[in-house]
């Protein structure tokens, strides 16, 4: 059950995001409020997937969770460490792709922003647009994050995961299901597409993924064991 803790309203976090690392946008702010609606005490282990900047994850650890933050990229792994440090919260950082860098671990909390954009061509290996293009159907690692999250959640664990509605709200669901979960959409916004979607507008329509419009929402996905 979603608890109905009031958002925090300490200071701002303190957070160095260094050209080649996602910067907190408003699928953070989404997932974040999503967060911290749940029951977050100390002793929730709590693991965020492609953690970018480490904001969530600093987030989680100023509400009280022991936090473990992942990512492939070594800069957002060093990027992490160091707000972490700026901000003096206690976040485990852990270089790797998606769970595979905690084998063997269950959480209390699974939260993820993974990159879900649609792009024409596989997704690059190493640069900025790592952090945002997802393959041809944006769902790369979206897929991968709802066939895995039944191994590392505990019984009474919840995922939440963040992605446009343009790479699938219903496909999110309907694997998560397959996959043993109950889940539901638990919040949601809408926004103009940004410069990165706007340049492949033409493609994006070609693929049949917008019509007319210029807008995407983007959803937060709660899941838990059935």
């Amino acid at each position: 059950m979603t608890a109905t803790t009031p958002l925090p309203t300490a200071r701002p976090l303190r957070c160095w995001v260094p050209p080649g690392v996602y910067a907190p946008q408003t699928d953070t702010r989404l997932l974040r409020r999503a967060m911290c609606r749940e029951p977050i005490t100390e002793r929730t282990d709590v693991l965020e997937l492609g953690t970018g900047s480490g904001m969530l994850a600093m987030e989680a650890a100023r509400l009280g969770g022991r936090v473990t933050a992942v990512d492939i990229s070594w800069r957002a792994v060093a990027v992490t460490w160091i707000n972490a440090l700026l901000n003096r919260l206690n976040v485990r950082v852990r270089h790797g792709d998606l769970a595979t860098a905690v084998p063997g671990r269950r959480f209390d909390l699974v939260i993820a922003n993974p990159p879900y954009v649609p792009a024409p061509g596989a997704a690059p290996p190493r640069g900025p647009a790592r952090a945002w293009d997802a393959g041809t159907d944006g769902r790369l690692l979206i897929d991968r994050i709802c066939d895995t999250a039944p191994r590392v959640l505990r019984p009474t664990g919840t995922l939440l995961i963040v992605h446009s509605h343009l790479c699938g709200t219903g496909a999110t669901l309907t694997r998560l299901t397959e996959a043993g979960l109950r889940a539901r959409v638990v919040d949601r916004a809408r926004l103009p597409f940004g410069q990165v979607l706007c340049s492949r507008l033409d493609w994006l329509r070609e693929r049949g993924l917008t019509a007319e419009g210029t807008t995407e929402e983007l959803v937060v996905i709660r899941a838990e064991p059935a």
